[in-house]
């Protein structure tokens, strides 16, 4: 008899738990973080940039059921380069202050309150700042940027309790300058922190 009521406790703590996972949820945080970005050119001729560390800070919003759910997120992100042009000695930072919104389909695999996530989507940054060292911005390359870019991102999260974990590849997909002959996007790696508010 013992036996049948721990199978039937196990059995109802199954179904409670599965259903808790089909029914839509909303959630609702904080989050800061780092990012580590470099400008890349495409051409590879024009400069060699080195990686640097910037940051994020914003909200986020998870919705979903059925083990699937939608995250858009709204951060300002600083995001900087160290280049320095190919065959001269010239060399300056490049600074992008940004406002993005990324936009993220996930899973969580995991019951109560401990999970790991999958996240992945597009990214659309508004440049609201931008900062070019004085010896690029003489060079006709490095003049103009572009106000908006798009990129993909994708990576794994972690769940604790109220607290958030995440680390994601950024891949940009836009080319920041106005000048086609000198190609350059900006690709990151993010780790971020995040507490769930409700």
């Amino acid at each position: 008899m013992k036996k049948y009521f721990i199978l039937l406790c196990l059995f109802t703590a199954t179904v409670f738990v599965a259903n808790a996972q089909l029914l839509p949820t909303f959630q609702f945080g904080v989050k800061a973080g780092l990012n580590f970005s470099n400008l890349k050119s495409d051409e590879g001729n024009y400069f060699d940039a080195s990686t640097r560390t910037g940051y994020q800070a914003g909200v986020w919003a998870r919705i979903g059921g059925a083990g699937v759910h939608f995250q858009p997120e709204l951060y300002i992100t600083g995001k900087s380069s160290e280049a320095k042009l190919v065959n001269r000695d010239e060399e300056g930072k490049v600074t992008f202050t940004s406002l993005d919104l990324p936009l993220l389909l996930g899973t969580r695999i995991g019951f109560g309150p401990a999970g790991l996530r999958i996240v992945a989507g597009p990214v659309v940054s508004f440049v609201v700042d931008k900062n070019i060292g004085e010896a690029l911005r003489q060079v006709p390359e490095f003049s103009e940027y572009k106000n908006q870019a798009w990129a993909v991102t994708g990576g794994l999260g972690l769940d604790i309790s109220n607290f958030r974990a995440d680390v994601r590849y950024e891949h940009g997909l836009s080319e920041l300058s106005k000048n086609d002959s000198a190609p350059q996007k900006v690709n990151l790696w993010t780790v971020g922190i995040g507490y769930r508010l409700f």
